[in-house]
């Protein structure tokens, strides 16, 4: 006899592998047969995680075509089953997965498109953060770049393309007027996508700010960034760089490297 977490993990694997062989010896069928039962679970399962991409990904949908969306979907959804009970958290590696898809191996732009919002999508679900106090500016002035470390604001995220992909999302929005063309191979963004007043914006930036952030994103100290920022522009204004993101939030906490510095 099967212990309870062996059957719900049996139970799991026959709903999304839609196999009721797995489960048919311990389904009271009372008349009914199992595959029948299994059903209602299969055709629940499946459409509600299905819902959950469509939700996320309106644009990719719009692309590809309600059909097309919902064949790839549940592909999806029986490689990558859902490991939460927040469907909020379904879909992250959608993009990865729509890269690897040979079905949309025409639109190469896609899985980009996706990154775009999914980071959108994470973006509006993002805990706030209050902007950096004023009367701590003084200490970013004092403290030596060497050991400066930023934090970014948790509302928001970065994305580099080589595809238009602002662009093919604001054209496939129910409220765009503009040409619903876009050239794939006009050129790449490079994106901060972050939230303002409960409005999720993908704002575009240069590449030396890009790499900037990127940097500090990834736990660079700001001299570090600032080396990573100077090899794609040898211009790049530090301190503009500073004043603008702190002002927007961008930059919303830092650590000297002396624990009671930071708060």
């Amino acid at each position: 006899m099967p212990s309870l977490r062996e059957l719900q993990l049996d139970f799991a694997a026959a709903i999304i592998d839609q196999d009721v062989s797995r489960m048919s010896d311990h389904v009271l069928t009372g008349g009914t047969a199992a595959g029948e039962r299994l059903n209602v679970y299969f055709n629940n399962t499946y459409h509600n995680l299905r819902e959950a991409l469509r939700d996320v990904f309106p644009v990719v949908e719009r692309l590809v075509g309600e059909r097309f969306f919902a064949y790839a979907a549940d592909q999806y959804i029986g490689e990558h089953p859902s490991t939460t009970g927040d469907v909020h958290r379904f879909g992250a590696t959608f993009a990865t997965f729509l890269a690897g898809f040979a079905p949309a191996a025409s639109l190469p732009y896609l899985p980009d498109t996706a990154r775009l919002e999914w980071a959108m999508h994470e973006v509006f679900h993002a805990a706030d953060h209050a902007p950096l106090a004023i009367d701590r500016l003084a200490a970013v002035v004092q403290a030596g770049c060497t050991t400066l470390r930023f934090t970014l604001n948790p509302a928001c995220r970065l994305l580099a393309s080589s595809f238009p992909v602002s662009r093919i999302w604001y054209v496939n929005q129910p409220s765009a007027t503009d040409s619903d063309y876009v050239d794939a191979d006009s050129g790449g963004d490079f994106l901060l996508i972050r939230r303002r007043n409960f409005v999720v914006e993908a704002r575009p930036l240069g590449p030396a700010v890009f790499a900037m952030l990127q940097s500090l994103c990834a736990g660079a100290s700001v001299d570090e960034a600032y080396d990573n920022a100077m090899l794609v522009d040898d211009a790049f204004a530090l301190g503009a760089f500073i004043q603008q993101h702190i002002l927007e939030a961008t930059i919303v906490d830092f650590d000297t490297g002396n624990s009671s510095s930071s708060g």
